[in-house]
């Protein structure tokens, strides 16, 4: 239903709105009027926004590095761990790449804003161009179908929300409470916490969006991906290869987490002077801005390998691995996944 809701507001808006404002080209005309302009925040001009030749590395960068993080969320592994088998993940992997495409076709709708002349304007009474894709559907569609357009945005928000909020449930239950706190928990014990810390990880987050602006929202999420790609070598490796020692890993995520959090801080937003301003950083000692996530992954990479070599040679002992080949190839007609009899289902409550 989230994903019908949202390619149909979507779809619809670009088709039905260059043609009530002229067409494309029209339209593109009038963006690049307005990115000509001048801003008197920055004192350059609207345009300046957008990558130019010098900003390549940054934009290939970004793209690398939101890539390799965005199956390191706790969110995204609970979705492939619940699926019956490696054929639904196939699948929805053939599907993903149309997310992207549609992300493409909603930063059109920009385009068009800046042609309807859309003002977005808060409940406060200042600007807020966050709304300026609501406000453009409120103005230019009859209001059954921007109902239709705002439910899908409110979906589009709530089920990745509650995804989320139970990935982190899952980690607090499983790997602090059930492991520090009282290991001979019961199954029935274990869910109604998860169920009680996914609802406060709820709660937090609707406190930090009514209680922090909007600018924040977007730059936390930037430091979360710097922040997430870091897990990246310990997990990704892991997969694959037991040649890093964990320890070495650990000094590896640490580098990672401390360069990029001090990188990210010390970008200032030249508009409101705030720190984390951005994820955008020059490489040190160098004048090659890419994407600070980047650049605190190869950190990560070069002392963890580095570290490893130190503990072999000083012949520090790792943990046994204890995965099996055939670990990686349970199917939902496995008998190592099927359910759980009730007998011993009471048994265990």
């Amino acid at each position: 239903m989230k994903d019908l809701l949202i390619y149909l507001a979507i779809v619809v808006a670009v088709i039905y709105l260059p043609s009530t404002f002229g067409g494309w080209g029209s339209i593109f005309d009038d963006a690049d009027a307005k990115m000509s302009t001048t801003n008197p925040a920055t004192g350059k001009p609207a345009g300046a926004i957008i990558p130019g030749m010098t900003s390549f590395n940054a934009y290939w960068t970004l793209a690398l590095g939101s890539a390799m993080a965005l199956f390191m969320y706790p969110h995204s592994i609970t979705g492939v761990l619940a699926t019956k088998s490696r054929n639904t993940i196939r699948r929805n992997a053939v599907v993903l790449p149309l997310y992207s495409l549609m992300l493409g076709f909603l930063a059109l709708l920009g385009y068009v804003a800046i042609k309807a002349g859309t003002m977005p304007v808060d409940t406060n009474g200042t600007i807020n161009a966050q709304l300026v894709v609501p406000q453009l559907f409120l103005d230019t569609f009859p209001s059954w179908f921007a109902g239709v357009a705002l439910a899908a945005i409110a979906i589009g928000a709530l089920v990745p929300a509650a995804i989320m909020s139970i990935a982190a449930s899952n980690l607090f239950t499983r790997n602090i409470y059930r492991d520090l706190i009282k290991p001979d928990v019961t199954p029935r014990t274990e869910a109604k916490i998860s169920k009680l810390v996914s609802l406060l990880v709820k709660v937090g987050a609707l406190v930090f969006v009514l209680g922090m602006d909007q600018s924040s929202a977007i730059n936390l999420q930037l430091l979360g991906g710097i922040w997430i790609l870091q897990t990246f070598p310990a997990i990704v490796a892991g997969l694959y290869t037991r040649w890093f020692n964990k320890w070495a890993l650990l000094v590896g995520w640490a580098a990672g987490m401390v360069y990029g959090t001090i990188a990210a801080y010390n970008v200032v937003n030249p508009a409101t002077g705030k720190h984390f301003g951005g994820s955008i950083a020059a490489i040190p000692w160098t004048h090659t801005t890419v994407y600070i996530g980047v650049t605190a992954f190869v950190l990560n990479a070069v002392v963890a390998a580095v570290g490893t070599l130190v503990l072999r040679a000083f012949k520090v002992e790792d943990t046994a691995d204890s995965t099996r080949s055939t670990d990686y190839e349970v199917d939902e007609d496995d008998v190592r996944v099927q359910p759980v009899p009730d007998e011993l289902r009471a048994e265990l409550s």
